[in-house]
């Protein structure tokens, strides 16, 4: 029985991959079009939020989304959730309708054939040794915030190695992010993406990802020196939120 668990284990971790690949592979020349000039992002968007469900779907997960509050159609927000899979991004891709985003994430997944080269034009990348490279982060999320764009960053930074860690230490990027630009801050609570999806490669299981949007977080009174406060306060939120699931 360990045995033939292992192996489905094995295959549906490459079933995932096949499943991150085909569309992009299939659809290049209509996504290349859509991705290359700026007005037609959120066409691209489009596109994008039906890879992020077919993956989900492919794989055996379904969602099931609590809304505190609906997102107002077209406006920008700065969304951060706790991050502990791969899966993180498809969801957020699931959850978010009308408010088309751009990531901010890790620089070294441009590596990643075919899946890089769109990666480059969607993400605002960063190298999170690099101070230059932090700060330039500012300025090109100020330009897509311009065109009328949400971002997304997951304030851990990463995610933690130790899996039995609930939820990591925040970093202040997203928060300073939000207070400098006068954009409302939606924290958001991903219950299940853990046990469905780890990184441990030898586990998993199909089934439901439950999410909480919690009601946004305004910034328009606030100041850079408020980030530690603001941060803490949506840490607060995410955490206890976590335990209600898991209790």
């Amino acid at each position: 029985m360990k045995i033939l668990k292992i192996v489905f284990w094995i295959l549906w971790r490459i079933w995932f991959y096949v499943l991150i690949m085909v569309p992009i592979i299939v659809l290049f020349p209509i996504l290349f079009v859509l991705v290359i000039y700026d007005k037609t992002y959120p066409l691209f968007y489009r596109v994008a939020r039906f890879w992020g469900k077919i993956i989900l779907f492919g794989m055996g997960f379904y969602y099931k989304i609590d809304f505190e509050q609906p997102l107002e159609k077209g406006k920008s927000y700065m969304l951060v959730a706790n991050h502990t899979s791969m899966t993180d991004v498809m969801l957020m891709l699931a959850v978010v309708k009308d408010n088309p985003f751009v990531f901010v994430g890790k620089k070294e997944l441009v590596k990643i054939p075919v899946f890089g080269f769109f990666y480059k034009r969607i993400c605002i990348m960063v190298d999170r040794s690099s101070s230059k490279s932090r700060f330039k982060v500012f300025e090109l999320a100020e330009k897509r915030l311009h065109q009328g764009l949400s971002i997304c960053i997951f304030p851990e930074g990463g995610v933690p190695e130790d899996e039995g860690l609930i939820l990591d230490t925040f970093k202040d990027g997203a928060f300073r992010l939000a207070i400098e630009h006068k954009i409302p801050i939606i924290p958001m609570t991903f219950a299940d993406n853990k046990k469905r999806f780890s990184f441990t490669f030898l586990s998993g299981s199909v089934g439901k990802m439950r999410v909480k949007v919690h009601q946004p977080i305004d910034t328009q009174n606030l100041v850079t020196e408020d980030k530690s406060k603001v941060k803490e306060k949506i840490r607060n939120i995410i955490l206890d939120q976590l335990n209600v699931f898991n209790s």
